[in-house]
């Protein structure tokens, strides 16, 4: 199971969480159906670079990203997302597109929409497109240690 060193991980800091194993799904919405999980809070993962630096924000699965407010929130003077070939190798042990939100386990800083951090719970991909962690968001918070930011904007029907 692919998520053996981030469960390792919150075991030893003492996180209770849970895994919801669903059918394989390669979108964050498709993971909220699938988990029966509302969009606005299942979290994804997304590798963006600032100012070349690489970084994982963290928003939920029914937004996008709205690269300006995030240049803004950052103080960064280029904002653009990483290919997957950029940052694959990154996450050794995850599937490509199946990072979960602690960049910090893998050298990069977290920043998150502060929009999840108004659930007590965040849920986000567990390393597979199969497996799905629950846990309480002020854990994450602690963990992971994110900047909060406001940087996420709604979908909109073209997108």
């Amino acid at each position: 199971m692919p998520q053996t060193s981030l469960t390792e991980y919150l075991d030893k800091h003492g996180v209770r969480y849970s895994v919801v194993t669903h059918s394989p799904a390669f979108t964050a919405q498709g993971v909220a159906a699938l988990s029966h999980t509302p969009g606005k809070n299942l979290a994804k993962s997304v590798v963006v670079k600032l100012d070349g630096k690489m970084a994982l924000v963290v928003l939920p699965a029914s937004f996008q990203i709205d690269l300006d407010l995030l240049r803004k929130a950052t103080k960064a003077t280029l904002v653009e997302l990483a290919s997957e070939r950029e940052f694959k190798d990154r996450f050794p042990e995850c599937e490509t597109g199946a990072m979960p939100p602690f960049g910090n386990l893998y050298g990069l800083d977290v920043i998150a929409d502060e929009m999840l951090a108004n659930d007590t719970e965040i849920a986000f991909n567990a390393c597979s497109h199969r497996d799905l962690i629950r846990l309480p968001w002020r854990d994450f918070e602690r963990l992971a240690e994110p900047k909060l930011a406001r940087f996420a904007a709604k979908r909109t029907a073209a997108a």
